[in-house]
């Protein structure tokens, strides 16, 4: 579906020539230039070839240089890959050559104009409604919650989502490389890394914003992504009383993304025993939500799992919700629906502790504890279920 844009946005998009009509199109989902004669896009998680082209490469790096120069960015011999954003607030990632060896490289990771909602989710098949049910109880009850992925799997599209549900009184410091999420709330403080210059100098990484994050009395601390050395800093603001925290973070799976972690924090430069980052680990992270891109090109959430502890020198994990394949239709779409396991998460009776109101669907799933009878031999910190 085209719509003309805004007033005020009509000659930003004018100035992406070719791309223009693609990167308003809210049907598609990527946007790719391979050299000036090739021009790709995505639409329903399929790569298709279109048939717009550039003049030349000239008029592709100029295409590229007004992105970067339109953000505060620059691309050139001396910095020759850009990650920046369009002035919707999709994501840009371009390389020229001699790095790109045929040409320019241009990839937009478009975010439609209408933000996917919790209902667009569900009707799509990416998450259950109990599933997101819970997830808005977890984001409530302040668990600190890692969401991974593969590359385009939908990480940042939950994470405004789930960011939704953050009270309209917190004060939220959202941390990116590029500024990408898009917070409703009113009190939010927005901060965005920033390269070297031409000397080399001037460089403000993802760490420094986090460690200042600190400093700035958050109630939130949103990591757009974690890919390197922030993340032991944002382990240690969620062990210091930042509850609530939201990030993301590329990996194959859930226990995948704990070894992500893991080797992340090695990335810091501290040395540090593996059974410490893991206990780090382990304190810091409530759950973990993994979403794939399966073969028919959808996004689904496959997996929702709580961290429960340390067996030795292992983090325990259980899994609350499992996705489960159900063949495919007439068209070759896969079927299948995420089910809880009936496995009881540990954040529902901090919500219940905490006077929340609960969905049916998510008091259906897991009902309210109560303390055993007086008399009946147990300790009165124990808990039966109706």
């Amino acid at each position: 579906m085209l719509d003309a844009p805004v007033d005020g946005l009509i000659t930003y998009y004018e100035a992406l020539g070719p791309l223009r009509d693609l990167v308003l199109d809210d049907d598609l989902t990527e946007v790719m230039a391979v050299g000036p004669n090739h021009v790709y896009a995505e639409r329903e998680g399929k790569i298709v070839q279109t048939d717009r082209k550039f003049e030349d490469e000239e008029h592709l790096r100029r295409v590229i240089d007004f992105i970067a120069k339109a953000v505060g960015r620059r691309i050139d011999d001396d910095s020759p890959m850009l990650d920046a954003r369009l002035l919707d607030g999709s994501r840009v990632n371009a390389v020229i050559p001699p790095i790109s060896v045929d040409g320019s490289l241009l990839t937009i990771r478009k975010f439609g104009r209408r933000p996917l909602t919790e209902e667009d989710l569900v009707r799509l098949g990416t998450i259950s409604s109990e599933g997101m049910d819970f997830l808005q109880v977890c984001v409530a009850a302040h668990a600190n919650m890692v969401i991974s992925g593969g590359t385009g799997s939908g990480k940042t599209t939950l994470l405004n989502i789930c960011s939704a549900y953050i009270g309209s009184t917190e004060r939220i410091v959202s941390i990116e490389d590029a500024a990408e999420l898009r917070l409703m709330q009113e009190h939010v403080c927005r901060l965005e890394a920033r390269p070297a210059d031409l000397t080399g100098r001037k460089r403000v990484m993802i760490r420094d914003l986090v460690v200042n994050a600190l400093r700035m009395r958050p109630d939130r601390i949103i990591i757009g992504e974690c890919r390197a050395g922030e993340t032991l800093d944002m382990l240690q603001a969620m062990n210091t009383g930042h509850d609530g925290s939201l990030t993301t973070v590329h990996a194959n799976g859930a226990r995948d993304a704990l070894a992500r972690l893991e080797t992340m924090v090695l990335m810091a430069g501290i040395e540090l025993p593996a059974k410490s980052v893991r206990q780090q680990v382990a304190s810091a992270i409530n759950l973990v939500v993994h979403l794939a891109r399966l073969q028919d090109g959808s996004r689904r959430i496959t997996n929702i799992a709580e961290i429960t502890g340390m067996e030795g020198d292992v983090i325990t994990m259980q899994d609350l919700f499992v996705f489960e394949a159900q063949g495919t239709d007439e068209k070759g779409n896969i079927r299948g629906v995420l089910r809880p396991t009936g496995l009881r998460p540990r954040v529902i009776d901090r919500a219940f502790a905490s006077g929340m109101s609960l969905s049916p669907d998510v008091q259906r799933l897991f009902p309210q504890a109560r303390p055993s009878p007086a008399g009946s031999g147990v300790g009165r910190s124990a808990w039966t279920h109706r």
